[in-house]
């Protein structure tokens, strides 16, 4: 492996599971119109399946330049092994589709691996990590003709905002419109808004108090000429008993954004507990998880992913 900080195909993740880089990038040199077609046969599926709730998986990370997860600086940075990753999560049961960039959705389709699975495409990328404009969060990545062109079946679009940097003003507006954009198309958009600030020494740090965070889901709520269309993708704040109060703030239906829960199994094991109270409160609709399911410590992307689909609440009465 290039990265020593990278898993590798032989770890428990991705035992099995065989990606032909050679093959991928022969399809995309010689025919690049593979990725339109093999998007056009997709099989596709409702938002929702009978159970109402959701469970996707998030890999839209290193378009950010953001590839560490927990002590490893690298382990995003190997195509290959992220794809791995997301081929076992994405089949285990309970799974119901991904978010993810353009490259990342387009090697899936040509893998076969969308099939029957929600496709959500990653929208505004410009706010790299760590880069002075990092609040002024462009939108580099799908837009809604994009996702409607591919048939893809919702967009999510990351919504921070801090009081004291101008850069919040362009996103907040360019957000706004990207929810009228999605609404227009009647396809769902999932907004994952915070109240952030930067520090003494510049970094940029989001504010996971009960009142920051009904605050930016107050604001993310009133986005766009409609909220028809408009889902909420909500962190668990720093004290989980405070979510009931948080959930209350708007009534549009949400799911729980998982992050980076680092390496020690104490904080992670916490960080699981935290999910599964909030999944109880009645405008929770799931689980949007990430970097802590396709990079857990011992490398077993199927058990870390039934783990979290256990979380889920079963189907309604």
């Amino acid at each position: 492996m290039p990265y020593e900080n990278a898993g590798g195909a032989g770890a428990p993740a991705v035992r099995g599971v065989e990606i032909d880089v050679a093959e991928l990038v022969r399809v995309r040199s010689h025919h690049p119109e593979a990725i339109a077609e093999a998007a056009a046969r997709r099989a596709r599926r409702p938002l929702l399946a009978e159970t109402g709730q959701l469970m996707i998986v998030a890999a839209d990370h290193p378009a950010r330049g953001a590839l560490g997860v927990g002590g490893r600086r690298m382990a995003m940075a190997d195509r290959a092994d992220l794809l791995r990753r997301l081929c076992v999560a994405l089949a285990r049961p309970g799974v119901d589709g991904v978010l993810a960039t353009a490259d990342i959705l387009e090697d899936l389709l040509l893998l076969g691996a969308l099939d029957g699975k929600v496709v959500m495409g990653s929208m505004n990328r410009g706010g790299l990590a760590g880069a002075r404009f990092e609040l002024d969060d462009r939108f580099t990545g799908h837009r809604p003709e994009d996702i409607e062109r591919l048939g893809f079946d919702a967009g999510k679009l990351l919504l921070r905002i801090d009081y004291d940097d101008p850069g919040s003003l362009a996103t907040l507006e360019a957000a706004a419109r990207a929810v009228d954009a999605m609404a227009a198309r009647r396809l769902p958009v999932f907004v994952e808004p915070f109240i952030s600030r930067r520090t003494a020494d510049g970094r940029l740090r989001n504010d996971l108090s009960a009142e920051a965070v009904i605050r930016s889901l107050a604001i993310a709520s009133g986005l766009g000429g409609s909220s028809a269309y408009t889902w909420l993708k909500v962190p668990v704040t720093d004290d989980p008993d405070d979510m009931p109060e948080v959930m209350a703030a708007s009534t549009l239906p949400a799911v729980l954004l998982g992050g980076d829960v680092g390496d020690d199994e104490d904080d992670r094991a916490a960080a699981f507990e935290k999910w599964r109270g909030a999944l109880r409160l009645p405008t929770v609709r799931g689980l949007m998880v990430g970097r802590s399911l396709l990079y857990p410590p011992d490398d077993d992307v199927a058990a870390a992913v039934d783990a979290a689909v256990a979380l889920l609440p079963g189907p309604p009465p």
